[in-house]
């Protein structure tokens, strides 16, 4: 288990971390999720004992992180993928990140088979497109067969095929029973992958818990109904006070009433119904909403000076 306690980090006059709490929990995959500037890099460095937090604590399986003789074997991390020598071979990389933590070779073989990197082991790092350094980011952070992960943008430089293989590595992973901590802008795949997260602005925790919990509050939703009648079952649900969106299709999009009250109502006017699917906003409509307060740098729309200027 990960767990950081009141952290805060100031950098100067700026508060790039305040008081942030969360646990990250066994066999769970926990997104971390902020916009630009909101201190998502400060926290991770902070779990890592990569930076000091001016207030708080971290623990890792309970213990201070400083605290471990081999820390390779609790915590795997990777945070900057493009952060190897470029002259060195990959297995040359994760021998030498396994000799000097005291771990077996043989981890090395079999941490590149995981990521499917076996057939360019004997290949320079510098010749490696950003796909192939992320997974033998990867590959680093497994070297001691750790229970606990943090990753931060895992799929960058990773193609649709790449993606989709992240997508199920992360989530075997949290299935043996890990603790998997990752930070991504690819909103679509946090949706996908993770089943907690922990939301920030401006260094403050916004929301800590489930997914469905986070877009089912945040998120617009509605029910899709399709019917022969759709026109009266549109007039009803309107003198009722629904929000009645017609599509070209010929159906309706109904925010208001759940899909039960919206199907007794066809029934009561004896209306048949072709669908009736109750619908929720993404988990990036979700995101936005909620930290549309939070965002550091926004752009500004270009103006419009009119077709004569």
């Amino acid at each position: 288990m990960i767990e950081a306690r009141n952290l805060t980090k100031r950098y100067g006059s700026t508060v790039a971390v305040d008081g942030l709490s969360f646990k990250v929990g066994d066999g769970r995959v926990t997104g971390f999720l902020g916009p630009n500037g909101s201190g998502k890099s400060t926290t991770m460095r902070m779990l890592l004992a990569l930076d000091r937090p001016d207030r708080g604590a971290v623990r890792i399986d309970n213990q201070k992180m400083t605290s471990f003789a081999q820390p390779m074997r609790t915590v795997g991390a990777l945070l900057d993928a493009s952060y190897v020598h470029p002259t060195r071979k990959a297995r040359e990389h994760l021998w030498a990140l396994a000799v000097s933590n005291g771990l077996p070779r043989s981890r090395v073989d079999h941490v590149l088979g995981l990521v499917g990197l076996s057939d360019v082991a004997g290949k320079r790092v510098g010749g490696f497109s950003l796909g192939m350094k992320q997974r033998l980011g990867l590959a680093a952070a497994l070297l001691g067969d750790p229970r606990n992960l943090i990753f931060d943008e895992p799929a960058n430089g990773l193609d649709p095929e790449g993606i989709s293989w992240m997508r199920d590595f992360l989530r075997a992973l949290a299935a043996e029973g890990r603790s998997i901590f990752v930070s991504s802008h690819l909103l679509s795949e946090m949706a996908l992958i993770a089943e907690d997260l922990v939301v920030i602005g401006r260094g403050k925790m916004i929301f800590q818990g489930p997914v469905r919990e986070f877009v089912g509050a945040a998120a617009r939703s509605w029910v899709t109904v399709r019917s022969p009648q759709v026109g009266a079952i549109a007039s009803a649900l309107e003198a009722s006070g629904a929000e009645v969106t017609r599509s070209a299709d010929g159906g309706i999009d109904v925010v208001g009433p759940s899909s039960m009250v919206i199907g007794e109502l066809a029934a009561h006017l004896g209306a048949t119904l072709h669908e009736l699917s109750p619908r929720q906003g993404s988990l990036e409509e979700a995101f936005l909403q909620v930290t549309a307060e939070a965002v550091e740098y926004q752009g500004q729309p270009e103006p419009d000076h009119g077709a004569g200027s």
